[in-house]
């Protein structure tokens, strides 16, 4: 007997199907293939919270940032302590020149996730570009004690060119070099 046309599957089927489908064109980085699965939800109030976030990270791969946030904002209604969406919202902020909105999410971030290095080294990233070297110096040291592999990051991490030459920050690069074993 052979299988029904997708179009006849009961739309819970299809649904989970098209949501399958969109998460492994975004692993294959194929936006507008995932964003055509997703035209199966047609509005925002049939659309389950996940066909959003899918909806938001192909729409972030495009580099359509402000439709991004408004379906990665509308994740946040239901799931307002879900760091993956507050740290895409916020890399989508800084891509729009809105460091402040940016800055703003990476704190509700790390409100909710206080001991995540990644959080508090973006919270750096975003200080350094604002120019809040205090700040950004202050996020960065946390990060590496947190996680000293972030301390390799910051060599080849554009986000901190605007303090890279400042001897506050080349002190804490400094402190966060690796000590080597004393030989004997």
């Amino acid at each position: 007997m052979p299988s029904p046309s997708p179009l006849n599957l009961p739309i819970s089927i299809r649904a989970k199907r098209a949501i399958e489908s969109a998460q492994g064109y975004l692993l294959l980085e194929l936006p507008d293939a995932a964003l055509r699965e997703l035209c199966l939800f047609a509005t925002v109030s049939d659309t389950p919270l996940i066909a959003h976030q899918l909806r938001g990270e192909a729409l972030r791969m495009k580099c359509d940032f402000e439709d991004a946030i408004k379906n990665f904002e509308i994740v946040l209604t239901e799931r307002e302590d879900d760091v993956g969406v507050l740290m895409a919202i916020a890399w989508c902020f800084k891509r729009i020149d809105r460091l402040d909105k940016a800055i703003s999410a990476m704190k509700q971030a790390y409100e909710c996730s206080p001991k995540e290095a990644v959080v508090l080294y973006n919270m750096a990233c975003y200080y350094s570009l604002a120019g809040e070297k205090a700040e950004a110096l202050s996020w960065l040291g946390r990060a590496i004690r947190l996680d000293s592999s972030f301390r390799n990051q910051v060599t080849k991490e554009t986000d901190f060119d605007p303090i890279r030459n400042d001897p506050d920050f080349q002190y804490l690069m400094q402190l966060a070099e690796p000590k080597s074993a004393p030989k004997f």
